[in-house]
């Protein structure tokens, strides 16, 4: 699979793929990329393949015609023998040129449909893409994609080869004689009304069969990674049901699908292939009155014959065309889906690395059926009744956020869990966009700024850190790929993790397992804010970074983190208020708004919720 830039297909914006009601071809070629040239050639190649499978027969109906004409030259029959063969060799050398290159601009293919996707999927709100339940993500981009292999690997020069040569075939049968080539045609009705009830409903019946499956897949991966809390609390057999249930309909659509086909397939693949059914006694009919010669008889029936085999071999591909078809639409509906409004280039520079919230208003917003999107962790307002007792729809989260954070300078976000906290961080990092107001950066709405761009001003660390499946080194490197062995060394003796890191069985080199498996809670946190410093980015956001970890290690963290942030724009989210209490101001979130903010010393003299918040927090670590 090439990965040269101009193999890749250029990301459109949704509203162009919206506007593109696009055709299988047509996603083929889209996504082909340089080597489109390479799906026609095959074309061609395939062209000349089929031509070279057909041929013999025409040199068959001319040696017959010869020798009822009372030809006997031996040496000429030989030599026609010999030109069968060669067309023969032509086919099998034909064919196997143009399906090296359809699959290599096939492999290459499928290649552009998952960097396209994966690109779409980092453009995407992150609320959207935690909408999407991961067994049914990975299913599209490895399974799914992967089905379209040898569909797309021989549909395009095979299917359509093979469909122009039976047209051509048929327009030469009616150029010999019309009434020969009506009568080859006669039994073709009952072949295609089978056919339109084998393919009755077939799209929709794909379609569901899909949804089953994602259905299952993502029922197998809630099971595994809930395997812990089944067992922990004996749900294993309810839990093994539902996945039970899932499989059982996930194979019955198909098999319910498959008895329904099975007698207008079998009709079909009968009654379609004998044209000299039909043929033979019609023909022989008018033989016989002297309407047509042996000559034209014996050629059309020569004919007949090799005109309905390409025709055969396109209409095994339908099903898989169908397939194929309902699969970019999948791929299509995830492209489709509204990005981030970012430009690819800024629009302006920012002065610097100040933010500034103008009257935020927020919500999480409503999915293709029109539900609120589910908030990626707790930290969201209660959504309330509405007057008939039923749940609003995308409620607002935040109403109106004021706030300056200027550079250099250390704040903390606090107030009750649910109170929006998570959520304005999530904006200034953008990893979502503000429903109306402004987030700017430097004097500029980080909507006039690329997500490149602005990626590399932001690093962000929440309580739910992610590690790859790699070493601990290369985990923290992903911070900064040019990164050296020895500038990681270094950024983890900063970060306070050198020391746990080198307890570890093969150190640096510890491999950590999924989703850093291998590791406690804590040992995940420390190196996650490792990997974020490493970016060295002048925006730094810890939303609950020590969430995890025990008091000892968390002054630990604290201490290191707060060298290795000097001069930097600070935020910090925090439940323990102790560790936030030395910011240069605290703002408090409740219930979507600001219910107060000042130092800490200004806060606790104010009185009211932040005193109360300390009060609280005070005798809980007394107790």
């Amino acid at each position: 699979m090439s990965s040269k830039k101009n193999d890749r297909p250029v990301p459109k914006s949704s509203a162009s793929f919206k506007s593109a009601q696009r055709g299988l071809i047509s996603w083929i070629f889209y996504f082909a990329g340089s080597k489109k040239g390479q799906y026609i050639v095959s074309v061609f190649f395939a062209l000349l393949s089929v031509a070279c499978c057909i041929a013999p027969y025409f040199i068959i109906a001319r040696i017959v015609q010869q020798l009822l004409a009372g030809v006997r030259d031996w040496q000429l029959f030989l030599k026609e023998c010999g030109i069968t063969a060669l067309f023969w060799f032509g086919n099998v050398l034909f064919h196997a040129i143009s399906t090296s290159m359809s699959h290599i601009a096939t492999f290459n293919l499928l290649g552009n449909i998952r960097k396209a996707m994966c690109d779409k999927l980092t453009r995407l709100p992150l609320g959207t893409v935690l909408d999407m339940p991961s067994g049914s993500l990975k299913s599209i981009i490895i399974e799914r994609i992967d089905s379209m292999e040898t569909t797309l690997a021989h549909i395009v020069p095979e299917y359509t080869s093979n469909i122009i040569l039976s047209i051509v075939l048929v327009v030469y049968l009616f150029v010999l004689d019309w009434r020969l080539a009506l009568a080859c045609m006669a039994v073709l009705p009952i072949g295609f009304i089978a056919m339109c009830f084998m393919f009755k409903d077939g799209e929709a019946r794909f379609k569901f069969a899909l949804d089953k499956t994602k259905a299952l897949n993502d029922t197998a991966v809630e099971y595994i990674n809930g395997i812990e809390v089944i067992k922990a609390f004996g749900k294993s057999k309810s839990s093994y049901e539902r996945f039970v249930i899932a499989a059982q309909e996930g194979s019955a659509c198909y098999v319910e699908w498959m008895r329904d086909c099975i007698w207008p397939h079998a009709v079909a693949t009968v009654v379609t292939p004998t044209l000299l059914f039909s043929l033979l006694p019609i023909g022989g009919f008018m033989f016989l009155n002297g309407k047509i010669d042996a000559s034209l008889f014996i050629t059309v029936i020569v004919l007949a014959v090799s005109a309905i085999q390409p025709f055969l071999i396109a209409f095994t591909y339908h099903d898989d065309i169908a397939k194929a078809g309902a699969i970019f639409g999948e791929v299509g509906s995830i492209m489709t889906l509204p990005e981030l409004e970012r430009p690819t280039v800024n629009k302006s520079t920012p002065l610097d690395n100040s933010i500034v919230l103008r009257d935020v208003h927020f919500s999480y917003h409503k999915n293709n059926e029109g539900e609120s999107l589910p908030p990626a962790s707790h930290d969201v307002a209660p959504t309330p009744p509405s007057p008939k007792g039923t749940p609003l729809k995308n409620p607002e989260i935040l109403h109106g956020i004021n706030m300056t954070l200027p550079q250099g300078s250390y704040t903390a976000f606090v107030g009750p869990s649910g109170s929006g906290k998570s959520t304005i961080a999530r904006l200034i990092a953008s990893l979502w966009d503000v429903d109306s107001g402004s987030v700017e950066i430097g004097g500029v709405n980080i909507k006039d700024l690329s997500l490149q761009e602005y990626n590399g001003r932001v690093a962000y660390v929440s309580q739910d850190n992610f590690l790859f499946d790699m070493s601990v080194r290369e985990n923290i490197r992903l911070g900064r790929q040019n990164a050296t062995d020895a500038e990681v060394e270094e950024i983890a003796r900063k970060a306070g993790c050198y020391d746990f890191i080198m307890s570890l069985e093969n150190g640096f080199d510890t491999v950590v397992g999924g989703s850093g498996a291998h590791l406690s809670g804590g040992e995940r946190q420390r190196i996650a804010i490792a990997r974020a410093m490493m970016k060295d980015a002048p925006i730094v956001i810890l939303d609950e970074a020590t969430a995890y970890t025990d008091p000892e290690n968390e002054a630990i963290i604290q201490k290191s983190v707060a060298q290795l942030v000097k001069g930097k724009t600070l935020i910090v989210i925090a439940h323990r208020l102790s560790t936030v209490k030395d910011a240069d101001k605290l703002y408090v979130i409740k219930d979507g708004l600001i219910d107060s903010c000042g130092t800490h010393e200004e806060l606790l003299a104010k009185g009211g919720l932040y005193k109360n918040m300390w009060e609280a927090h005070i005798e809980s670590k007394d107790e």
